[in-house]
């Protein structure tokens, strides 16, 4: 994985603690404020550091993937940072053959769970792969329930049928990443009624 994902990564978890303290702080009702001030200092320059890394991230990806990154952004609401953080962790997508590995690669694809006293257990994501890829369209599934016509119609599908709002994320996920490698690497952009009709 690339060194400057990595220690960006790192920084987040950082500046979390550190929010978590300045919090920590606020609730006790009479915080010191050399601590307080302390922790911002800290989140100050976290925060630099965050922004320099993101800087250099854009310049390494729209040196070598500038086409797949307009690719990408052309998915609704997908932002600058998703995609870039996206291409990195997949290498351009060049790792895989077709979207099903990506998937698997991810650890988003569903496998059954049994036991010795049942042969029929439930279907859970198999949670076996790279972690912050998993994570990283998780987080992004929720903007797309309301953004991304396919996605919108596969969260209202699985809800339809009872099931809570955790599975249909994960439903959304699993077509994000198809969504993802079908464009980067087709090199068309979004359509928002072939995405619709292949779903």
């Amino acid at each position: 994985m690339p060194p400057v994902v990595v220690i960006n990564g790192t920084y987040l978890k950082h500046g979390a603690a550190i929010r978590n303290k300045l919090h920590g702080e606020l609730t006790l009702g009479i915080p010191s404020k050399t601590v307080y001030k302390s922790l911002e200092r800290s989140l100050k320059s976290l925060k630099k550091g965050i922004a320099l890394l993101e800087a250099r991230l854009a310049e390494l990806v729209k040196a070598h993937q500038q086409q797949q990154l307009t690719l990408l952004k052309s998915i609704p609401k997908m932002g600058n940072k998703t995609p870039m953080v996206l291409l990195v962790l997949t290498d351009g997508f060049t790792k895989f053959e077709n979207a099903g590995q990506l998937c698997c690669y991810a650890g988003i694809t569903p496998t059954l769970r049994e036991s010795a006293s049942s042969v029929r257990g439930r279907s859970r994501i198999s949670k076996v792969g790279n972690r912050k890829l998993r994570n990283l369209l998780f987080l992004y599934s929720f903007s797309a329930c309301k953004h991304n016509k396919a996605c919108r119609e596969i969260y209202k599908r699985v809800t339809s049928k009872g099931k809570s709002k955790k599975p249909a994320l994960v439903a959304v996920s699993n077509k994000l990443w198809k969504q993802s490698f079908a464009i980067a690497t087709s090199g068309l952009p979004y359509d928002e009624e072939y995405v619709s009709r292949s779903t």
